[in-house]
């Protein structure tokens, strides 16, 4: 029996435990970059056997985010502010398009849902994964009016990415609550989709990018 307990385990397989555990303890830099982490150590930790332990990582190691060094361990690979910047850009460059093919199909029920979220985005909480998630669900939200699937989960890779940029990036400021405030634009973009003025949605969903990230 693990820590994880039964629940969990009926949830998720053994690899998908291990994988996302890493995941968090790249988000919460309690693996930082460039750290060396084992199979041993891992297999130690959750009690499991090699098998899933070894998959886990080696997926990860193919999405970028560790690099096996042999008779070594994995090291956690270190993002730059260049790689934030071209993430960045792809964004602007997707997001932007994809509001210029989705405005005529707008409706108020998509209307209503990006409201929802941007209430949530503005809530006030300590929590910056919760910060976090509501700002991917409100931009996953507005490049998916058109349900083209592939956009969405392109943005969300791009979207996840991003997150382990930041925080391995900005981790100092993060553990002391310092909240990014990257989500100001929201209520004008909204506004603008309302008046059915494109052009305005365009620059504020623009400027929200430019302020992705940025702290109070």
């Amino acid at each position: 029996m693990n820590a994880y307990g039964d629940c969990e385990m009926g949830r998720k397989n053994l690899k998908e435990i291990v994988y996302d555990s890493i995941l968090e303890s790249i988000y919460s830099s309690e693996f930082r970059p460039n750290e060396i982490i084992t199979e041993s150590g891992l297999i130690k930790k959750f009690g499991f056997s090699k098998s899933p332990v070894r998959e886990a990582l080696t997926a990860l190691c193919h999405e970028g985010v560790l690099h096996n060094i042999p008779r070594c361990g994995y090291q956690v690979i270190a993002m730059t502010t260049e790689d934030v910047e071209q993430m960045m850009e792809y964004r602007r460059i997707l997001e932007t398009g994809m509001m210029r093919i989705n405005m005529p199909h707008i409706t108020d029920k998509h209307l209503k849902k990006l409201e929802e979220l941007a209430v949530l985005c503005s809530k006030a909480t300590e929590d910056v994964m919760e910060h976090w998630v509501y700002n991917v669900n409100f931009h996953l939200t507005l490049a998916s009016i058109t349900e083209n699937e592939y956009v969405t989960a392109q943005l969300n890779s791009c979207m996840s990415r991003l997150w382990r940029a930041y925080a391995q990036l900005h981790w100092n400021k993060w553990n002391h609550y310092s909240l990014p405030e990257d989500m100001k634009y929201h209520e004008q973009i909204i506004a603008a989709l309302k008046r059915e003025d494109l052009e305005e949605a365009v620059s504020c969903l623009e400027k929200d990018l430019e302020d992705f990230g940025q702290s109070s």
